[in-house]
């Protein structure tokens, strides 16, 4: 009776998900006989759901419009997938985020245990840039093991693919052994997935991208958490340059010396962007856009000097900039203190 039940339930929801299944379609999702499906939809019809039969070669199945429904019901993959947006939401919408904690602990009081525990093993932090873009998907099993990593303070042993998506072969060249980290936090910045890891073999932090996360095997084995290399796990994310990051495919890509700080320009960097320390006081920094006035344009708001190192498309872009912006004035160009903050 049991199993009867919540196979009803999710039959239920099944028809709440969208308007009208065959009846095979049904019967493959359920992982039932055509004839069980007959009879769980009269045990719905029983309960009070209006659900009507469709005409066709297949016949099929859907909920009468104004159907009153029971409260919420949700797989374990949909509570997953609410939880975690939940605890993105902060950082996409703004005023929403006392809201959103009320939200996230209610729906946690109502989950099983192991399915709270997956919860905590996301448990992250969510930081927003202005600039953000797509960016690669997430494997959701990359993410729980991850996670479960990061909760259960277990080292974590991955290979770490290449910028290309490659993972590792010992027979290529440039062969990178499997890394064993100790995963401290999981960040999601401009719309990316970060682990803030330590790496004992080269005895450092590192900040990994999750999307070139190759998990091995679970290690079960625990680690000591350390104190973090800066106060605040989501400013250090934010202000490092080595991050990982690849260049996103933008049909216009520049590359320039500017004189700020890596720290700076990996703050404020477009996502897709790739900075590279040079000097205390300079980078090399390249982005993209749609345009090669949408990467002048970028340029023009940090506010600081730079040298152009290719490609000739982005120079000529720059000097028609100039020019509008001479024209829009009437005034020569002048030089005001800079409105980007320095450390």
């Amino acid at each position: 009776m049991a199993a009867t039940s919540a196979r009803a339930l999710e039959l239920l929801s099944l028809l709440v998900a969208r308007d009208g299944w065959t009846g095979s379609e049904l019967a493959r999702r359920l992982d039932v006989s055509v004839r069980t499906l007959r009879r769980d939809i009269e045990t719905l019809r029983a309960l009070g759901y209006p659900v009507a039969a469709m005409k066709g070669p297949e016949g099929g199945y859907r909920l009468a419009p104004g159907t009153k429904l029971p409260p919420l019901q949700f797989d374990d993959e949909q509570a997953i997938a609410l939880a975690v947006a939940l605890q993105t939401a902060p950082a996409t919408v703004s005023g929403h985020t006392d809201a959103a904690a009320r939200a996230l602990t209610t729906v946690k009081q109502v989950m099983p245990a192991h399915l709270q525990a997956e919860v905590d093993a996301l448990y992250l932090t969510a930081i927003r840039n202005y600039w953000a873009f797509g960016a690669p998907p997430v494997e959701p099993a990359t993410l729980k093991a991850v996670g479960n990593a990061v909760r259960a303070s277990h080292r974590l042993r991955f290979d770490y693919l290449t910028q290309t998506g490659h993972r590792p072969h010992p027979a290529d060249r440039d062969f990178e052994p499997p890394l064993e980290v100790e995963p401290h936090h999981l960040v999601l910045w401009a719309g990316r997935w970060y682990l803030v890891a330590y790496q004992t073999r080269d005895a450092g932090w590192g900040i990994y991208r999750v999307d070139r996360i190759h998990p091995r095997s679970p290690t079960g084995a625990p680690f000591t958490r350390r104190e973090l290399p800066a106060g605040n796990v989501a400013d250090y994310v934010m202000s490092s340059h080595d991050r990982g990051d690849t260049l996103a495919p933008w049909p216009c890509l520049g590359t320039v010396l500017i004189d700020l700080p890596a720290d700076i320009v990996a703050r404020w960097a477009p996502s897709g962007a790739v900075v590279e320390y040079l000097t205390a006081t300079s980078c090399r920094f390249t982005l993209g856009a749609w345009s090669w006035a949408g990467v002048a344009g970028l340029l023009a708001t940090f506010d600081a000097d730079f040298t152009i190192l290719d490609p000739p498309e982005l120079t000529h872009a720059c000097q028609q900039l100039a020019i509008r912006y001479h024209a829009a004035t009437g005034r020569g160009p002048r030089s005001e203190e800079s409105t980007i903050p320095r450390r």
